[in-house]
C-alpha cells in the first residue's frame, strides 16, 4: 500500500516512551525534528504522515510536562532563597 514497513515501525516505536529510564527532554526534541524533516520531505503517504503528526502532537505534550516540571522545581527553589552564584558576584563587584 506504499507503507513501508521500517517507516511504520520507527513512527511506532518512537511514540512508546522507554520505561526503563525517565525520558529525557533533548531525545523527545530531536525525535520531533526527525518527524518534522520527514513530513517536510513530501514522501510520506497520507496515512504516515498523519500517524507522524499524531506522534508528533504526543511528543509536545509530553515535551510541555517535562518543562513544566522544570519551571516548577526552578521556581520552589528561587522561593526557598536557593538563588545562583552570579547575583551575588555582581553584587561584590558592585562594592568595589
Amino acid at each position: 500500500m506504499g507503507t513501508d514497513a521500517k517507516t511504520e515501525a520507527s513512527i511506532e516505536a518512537a511514540g512508546r516512551p522507554d520505561t526503563a529510564r525517565p525520558e529525557r527532554f533533548e531525545d523527545i526534541l530531536a525525535r520531533l525534528r526527525g518527524l518534522v524533516d520527514r513530513l517536510e520531505g513530501g514522501n510520506l503517504p497520507l496515512e504516515d504522515s498523519l500517524r507522524a503528526f499524531e506522534e508528533g502532537m504526543e511528543l509536545c505534550r509530553r515535551g510541555t510536562v517535562i518543562l513544566d516540571g522544570a519551571e516548577k522545581k526552578v521556581e520552589t527553589l528561587l522561593a526557598a532563597g536557593r538563588t545562583a552564584p552570579f547575583e551575588h558576584e555582581d553584587k561584590a563587584a558592585g562594592d568595589k
